[in-house]
């Protein structure tokens, strides 16, 4: 349907959103409108103090086929110049989601192709039903798994992405596990939605700001060597989430034996 919104988002009154991929005649492939909704959904979600949990998950037959082939077609008529800014455009969605403040989950279905892959690697979470499939399917068109890189050799490594991005070849959700790419597998919707709800309730048991912190602590770290910079830095975080509100009311609701305020969610 030509009016259809592209995505479509959930909020719970709990705080637990979701974003859903809404073109699922066409495998909710991606176009121009549709990474564009994405990057606002996700940067306003991240900005809201409401929210504590982001899902990702696609309407119909697929999670995402990559991009949609038609709207890739119409490169040849642009310059070199709106070409770079189209794809800048992908780039930056997946880095809004990927430094999204709050916890962010994909639940992963049929095919989830190219930048379909990206989506999922950018996500904290990952969890895949027994039909999923993956490919970074591009190099079969002569392109290359650009924009996703980073998210996608972050999750499966350096070894297994000369594999794949190499071999264009449809793996299943149990090789996914085996990489990296996907957290767990369950074998249906069902399942999906199950899985969902107990990750749900893990993060909703934690800290906001703590969450948060987390993410930006991994991100600084990661890759880095152990050096007397680096302890500085995870020594100033700790001691900055021990002197927070948040760790303070940690702190007394463990002692107190209580729920911290927080945790809405048994």
């Amino acid at each position: 349907m030509a009016d259809q919104q592209p995505y479509l988002v959930e909020v719970t009154p709990e705080g637990i959103a979701t974003v859903t991929l809404n073109r699922p005649e066409l495998h909710n492939a991606f176009n121009g409108e549709l990474i564009e909704g994405l990057a606002d959904a996700f940067d306003d979600l991240g900005k809201q103090d409401g929210v504590r949990v982001v899902c990702v998950r696609g309407n119909g037959k697929s999670f995402s086929a990559g991009g949609d082939l038609a709207w890739m077609k119409r490169s040849a008529e642009l310059t070199h110049e709106q070409n770079v800014e189209e794809t800048l455009a992908l780039a930056s969605m997946l880095r809004t989601l990927n430094d999204c403040p709050k916890p962010t989950i994909a639940l992963v279905h049929g095919n989830a192709y190219a930048g379909g892959m990206g989506l999922v690697a950018a996500c904290d979470i990952a969890i895949a039903s027994e039909d999923a499939v993956f490919c970074l399917s591009e190099v079969r068109l002569g392109l290359i798994a650009a924009t996703i890189s980073p998210y996608v050799i972050a999750a499966i490594g350096p070894r297994q992405a000369r594999r794949f991005f190499l071999t264009a070849e449809r793996f299943g959700a149990a090789e996914a596990l085996k990489t990296g790419l996907v957290h767990e597998v369950v074998s249906d919707a069902v399942g999906l939605d199950a899985a969902r709800e107990r990750f749900v309730r893990h993060l909703m048991s934690a800290g906001p700001e703590a969450v948060a912190g987390s993410k930006r602590l991994i991100a600084h770290v990661a890759g880095k060597p152990v050096d007397s910079e680096l302890m500085l830095y995870t020594a100033k975080c700790i001691a900055e989430a021990r002197a927070s509100e948040e760790g303070q009311e940690g702190l007394a609701a463990f002692f107190d034996k209580r729920k911290p305020r927080w945790a809405t969610m048994e």
